[in-house]
């Protein structure tokens, strides 16, 4: 796999994002964003541009998660306006084509006997991942800046499976989607240990389109199970694969930015440029 090389030093933009999110309220200058990271404000503004493709100031105004509050007021309407939106726009509606396949339960309960998993590494706009597949798809991937405990984690998933540390199509088809590329959608396919129930939930964040956020109860509405937006945030947490399924689409109901597996900064960065790349980005 030809390593995607960050421009950026993505730790230097997670600070920023961290500053800017904590003073928000404040609107902090560009010069005091810079001083956070320890560089000019001349470098950080042009740096966060060729992340972000838009200003810091711009990107504090996708930050304040008005328009997501404001959407959420409505309920699960959310999601439906996604839905009738006539899937006009590629690149919004582009996790409709992901494909999901359920792991045997008795694989999984095995430890993964009788798996063989590739693995690689590849630099993100939000950092390092570990992408693993088998034969039938992606079955883990997870933002990591450390090889050793990025293969650590992966294993004590599968501590019976056989690894080999090589590429795959099925991970190259997967990485594309963060460099925007579509050409590849339909050919992205996961392979996952779940229940029905989860495989329900992750289907449903599937059809979130890019640029927008939905609530824990939108979900369990859309899968017809009202009641069940505490097991919806359980399912949810359970995500295997970080940015393909788009848990960190999911906040909270009064627009609170909640928790992420891979890290709260982290996901406010996901949402902030997401909803700066998207087709109604201004």
């Amino acid at each position: 796999m030809t390593a995607r090389q960050p421009d950026i030093d993505y730790t230097r933009i997670e600070t920023a994002i961290s500053f800017i999110a904590r003073h928000l309220h404040d609107q902090p200058s560009l010069e005091d964003i810079a001083a956070t990271v320890h560089v000019s404000p001349f470098h950080f503004q042009r740096m966060f541009l060729k992340w972000a493709g838009v200003s810091p100031k711009k990107f504090m105004q996708f930050l304040s998660l008005s328009h997501a509050k404001a959407k959420l007021k409505q309920g699960a309407s959310v999601l439906d306006a996604a839905y009738d939106s006539g899937l006009s726009g590629a690149g919004r509606l582009h996790d409709l084509f992901v494909t999901i396949d359920a792991m045997t339960p008795g694989a999984y309960k095995r430890g993964g006997v009788g798996l063989v998993i590739d693995y690689d590494y590849a630099a993100t706009p939000f950092g390092q991942v570990i992408v693993a597949s088998t034969s039938v798809g992606v079955c883990h991937m997870a933002f990591e800046p450390h090889a050793d405990t990025a293969l650590a984690a992966l294993t004590k998933k599968f501590p019976n499976a056989k690894y080999h540390h090589t590429s795959t199509a099925f991970q190259q088809q997967a990485l594309v989607l963060f460099d925007q590329d579509w050409s590849c959608l339909r050919d992205v396919k996961l392979h996952l240990p779940a229940s029905k129930f989860q495989i329900k939930v992750w289907e449903a964040l599937l059809k979130i389109p890019m640029g927008v956020v939905a609530s824990y109860g939108d979900i369990a509405q859309h899968i017809g199970q009202p009641s069940a937006a505490r097991a919806v945030g359980t399912a949810i947490a359970n995500n295997p694969v970080a940015f393909l399924i788009p848990c960190h689409r999911v906040i909270r109901k009064n627009g609170a930015i909640g928790g992420y597996m891979w890290g709260a900064a982290r996901k406010q960065a996901i949402l902030g440029w997401e909803t700066a790349h998207s087709d109604d980005a201004a």
